[in-house]
């Protein structure tokens, strides 16, 4: 066993020595856990792609190769018939399907303009933009009957569903932070679960509806504080450091999972709730290489899974745990191309 920035890392399970060899560029030595990598599409920025209720498909965000803002399609498990469900104006971000329905869900600006919103000020360094233009909305999964969930004149969007389809969990600044929120299906009986000063974001349920993990940024000192704010102001926020938590869904129990002052985001449970993946770039210096990671409840056992020299993010598991979906770097024919890529678990 070895530690970095202070975690334990575990040894990662061993291959057998008649495993099938993996395909060149899709698979890196180390992935002891990613067996049959399979990349399902090509050429963009293609990202966030999440599993329907019965593994059939994904649904994800795509932006074109020659540009554009992302649009949400979904597509099969195997990558074939992509479609697009969202309006194609606008820009849209982090759909999912609602289980128990043919519907999905998924944040759009196109109710504010047609065009794409205005990239962030990026003389404020490394910032993301926060469009309070953002609304969450469900419609069919052919995009048809497009129904608004969220008006509040505020950054509404980063809405995932909890497995029994009952509740959404979003991301919002309609209290003046950016902070967790959950509402039924229908965007009634909304209730705030954060309301600590800093980015709560990129929530999810786990499989039996208990918990939820985000990722979330603490803000250290008035200094901190007060760009902090002054950036939230104008629709900014820095991502720079993020840590990984969990906490009960009905917002109880808040607890850190991480604590290596790298950029950690993305977390999503295992399938029995015992562990979170997650992306980071704790083993970069220069902090620009994200790959995943497995990590306890209790911030223990921590495990890299991915070992590709680019970027790996947004991991989520099948909902029969035998596959991982994730978008990766790896294999892009042009530098910064993201694709989503399919593997095998080995559990």
């Amino acid at each position: 066993m070895r530690t970095v920035a202070g975690l334990l890392l575990t040894v990662p399970v061993l291959v057998a020595a008649d495993a099938p060899p993996e395909p060149a560029g899709l698979w890196f030595e180390g992935e002891d856990r990613l067996r049959n990598v399979r990349q399902l599409t090509f050429g963009g920025q293609n990202a966030e792609a999440y599993w329907s209720p019965d593994g059939d498909r994904l649904i994800f965000q795509r932006t074109d190769a020659d540009g554009g803002c992302d649009q949400i399609y979904v597509m099969t498990a195997d990558g074939t018939g992509p479609a697009l469900v969202s309006t194609g104006t606008g820009r849209t971000t982090c759909a999912y399907f609602i289980p128990g329905t043919e519907r999905v869900l998924f944040s759009s600006t196109h109710e504010a303009s047609a065009d794409c919103p205005p990239e962030p000020d990026r003389s404020r360094g490394y910032v993301w933009p926060i469009y309070p233009e953002y609304d969450i909305y469900t419609a069919n999964a052919d995009g048809s009957d497009l129904t608004r969930l969220t008006n509040s004149g505020y950054y509404d969007a980063e809405a995932t569903v909890s497995t029994n389809g009952e509740w959404i969990v979003f991301t919002s600044t309609r209290d003046g932070d950016l902070d967790l929120y959950k509402m039924r299906a229908d965007g009634t009986g909304v209730v705030r679960l954060t309301d600590q000063p800093g980015y709560d974001g990129g929530a999810f349920f786990s499989a039996d509806g208990s918990k939820i993990c985000y990722r979330a940024s603490r803000i250290e000192g008035d200094e901190a504080l007060a760009d902090y704010r002054v950036l939230l102001a104008e629709n900014l926020v820095r991502p720079g450091k993020l840590e990984i938590y969990w906490m009960n869904a009905d917002g109880t129990g808040k607890t850190r999972v991480t604590g290596n002052g790298a950029a950690n985001f993305a977390p999503f449970f295992t399938p029995n709730g015992k562990r979170i993946i997650f992306s980071s770039n704790v083993d970069d210096p220069r902090g620009r290489n994200f790959d995943l990671y497995l990590v306890g409840l209790d911030g223990g056992n921590v495990e890299r899974i991915t070992t590709c020299p680019s970027f790996d993010s947004f991991p989520m598991f099948s909902p029969d745990g035998k596959r991982v979906a994730f978008s990766s770097n790896r294999n892009g024919k042009v530098r910064g191309e993201t694709n989503v890529f399919v593997a095998d678990w080995v559990d």
